[in-house]
């Protein structure tokens, strides 16, 4: 059988490219040759990710919790993939960065559209039942989900909003003490750390500060500011950065606080969170102020923040 000259050139390239790292061509020929063609399920490691699900309880809609709540991981890890590639980029192309921002907000969008599936796939008595066996875990824990926060922002802004004046210019050790979300996981009466708060700090406050050490100029804020003040920035990058706040800030949250409020809601007293998670003050955007990009936005806006999407969202 002849060789066609394509094969021919592609030969000839294959060897210069082993040569060039000293070594032997025919070996990898040899290994292409006895492999085994790859298959879908062996490429994804499907069986492995389908038994990835161990239910804590016989209630069947557990299942459906664990597996949205993986779901979610994933495409936070998706997110964050993307994160890295805009603060690692030298230099910073003002196009690539708002295609990655693009991409992180079709994340965003997704998660958020799919979490009524999840809600709408639960029963409610079986959510109650099944969510006790879970403590003091909670979603509250998750780390790629404030990595993602401190990727996209200053770090000041993550701080709760009646400290952050006090606190601007300080260190990332002394704003993490003061950091939002550390007030969404204290006990309500006492004001004391929850266990769900003390192992998440035990587990991730080393890597959160120094990620945040490491992103001080290259977070999409500090970033956007730098483009910004060379004349770069375009409409286009600025919304792609605002629709980041309003997925993250305002959509994200209050999707979680409409589910809070159908499963956790009961008169006289709410039922409080699986990890005791101050959600009623904690998830609702009006509340945190927490805004990634205050410049973008206007004097009003910022006054209102989220107020038209609770609204929006509450009519819908």
């Amino acid at each position: 059988m002849s060789i066609s000259p394509e094969i021919e050139k592609r030969i000839a390239e294959l060897q210069e490219k082993y040569e060039a790292m000293g070594q032997d061509m025919a070996s990898y020929l040899d290994g292409l040759l006895y492999a085994d063609f790859l298959t879908y399920w062996d490429y994804i490691h499907l069986d492995t990710l389908l038994s990835l699900q161990s239910p804590k309880t016989p209630f069947p809609d557990e299942e459906i919790f664990i597996i949205y709540h993986q779901i979610t991981e994933l495409y936070f890890k998706l997110a964050l993939h993307e994160c890295r590639q805009i603060a690692q980029q030298s230099p910073l192309n003002v196009d690539f960065f708002a295609a990655r921002l693009k991409r992180i907000n079709r994340y965003f969008e997704a998660l958020t559209q799919s979490f009524e599936i999840m809600v709408d796939g639960m029963e409610k008595e079986q959510f109650l039942k099944f969510r006790m066996s879970l403590l003091p875990a909670s979603g509250f824990q998750s780390g790629q989900y404030r990595m993602i926060e401190i990727y996209a922002t200053d770090f000041i802004n993550l701080v709760a909003k009646d400290k952050r004046e006090e606190l601007r210019g300080g260190t990332i050790e002394d704003q993490f003490e003061y950091i939002y979300w550390k007030f969404g996981a204290t006990e309500l009466s006492t004001g004391k750390k929850t266990l769900t708060l003390k192992q998440f700090e035990k587990k991730y406050a080393k890597i959160f500060t120094e990620l945040a050490h490491a992103t001080a100029t290259s977070n999409f804020n500090s970033l956007y500011t730098q483009l910004k003040a060379t004349g770069q920035a375009t409409p286009q990058l600025e919304q792609q950065l605002r629709e980041l706040d309003v997925n993250i800030n305002v959509n994200w949250p209050l999707s979680h606080y409409k589910s809070a409020v159908r499963y956790l809601h009961r008169e006289p007293e709410e039922i409080k969170a699986t990890g005791g998670t101050n959600w009623q003050k904690y998830l609702p955007p009006r509340f945190q102020k927490r805004i990634f990009y205050p410049q973008l936005w206007s004097a009003a806006e910022l006054e209102n923040w989220g107020k038209a999407w609770v609204e929006k969202a509450l009519e819908g």
